[in-house]
């Protein structure tokens, strides 16, 4: 890893560190800052890397720059949620393609999908249910598509066999499903604090694996 690349993910961690500590005290302009800045980062750090791979680098930055997009949605107003639902599930996609060009392990495969559909039926079956009785039939549509396209992208995570492309997926997964269960089925305090540090952690990993391979 190059200097110029091994700074910015330092600063994309500090960066990122401030904006869980201004998720957790309810500092809301400064995230107006954080929240972006961290992907910012990242980004640059991506761009400027010697990837194993350049197809791969390539999805992938159009996947971290549609996750950008749906941070800046999701620190909007309540109208823009699906707004930001609509660049991360894109976003998905594109680290679908950077994956499956990538496939490697027929077990892995299978790893993957017994993992997802475990996961479904324990987790994302609760929150669809609980979208659905809350007065949000409206979304139940775009958040079945939004499972099902975060959850192909962790059975190619796991079709990879590299482990920090298998990370990022697992820990983008628990950010989005602690995200939308306590929006949807039950609120905690800590719940906004622990997507944000599985989300940068996520995306952490999956900018590792485009430098690493």
């Amino acid at each position: 890893m190059s200097g110029p690349v091994w700074l910015l993910m330092v600063a994309a961690a500090a960066v990122g560190a401030a904006d869980w500590w201004a998720v957790w005290t309810e500092r809301r302009p400064l995230r107006s800052f954080t929240k972006p800045g961290a992907m910012v980062l990242l980004i640059g750090a991506t761009a400027l890397a010697e990837p194993f791979d350049e197809s791969v680098r390539r999805w992938m930055l159009v996947g971290l720059v549609l996750s950008l997009a749906g941070d800046v949605f999701l620190l909007g107003a309540e109208k823009w949620f699906v707004g930001g639902l609509a660049s991360f599930l894109l976003g998905h996609v594109a680290y679908v393609v950077a994956m499956q060009s990538q496939f490697a392990s027929t077990t892995g495969l299978v790893v993957g999908l017994a993992f997802v559909a475990v996961a479904v039926a324990v987790v994302a079956r609760r929150i669809v249910g609980a979208v659905a009785g809350a007065g949000h039939r409206e979304m139940v549509g775009p958040v079945v598509a939004y499972i099902a396209v975060i959850s192909a992208m962790v059975v190619s995570a796991f079709a990879t066999g590299a482990p920090w492309a298998i990370g990022g997926a697992l820990l983008f997964y628990a950010s989005d499903a602690t995200l939308a269960w306590n929006r949807f089925v039950e609120k905690r305090r800590f719940g906004p604090v622990a997507v944000m540090i599985t989300y940068h952690l996520a995306q952490a990993g999956l900018v590792a694996w485009v430098i690493t391979g």
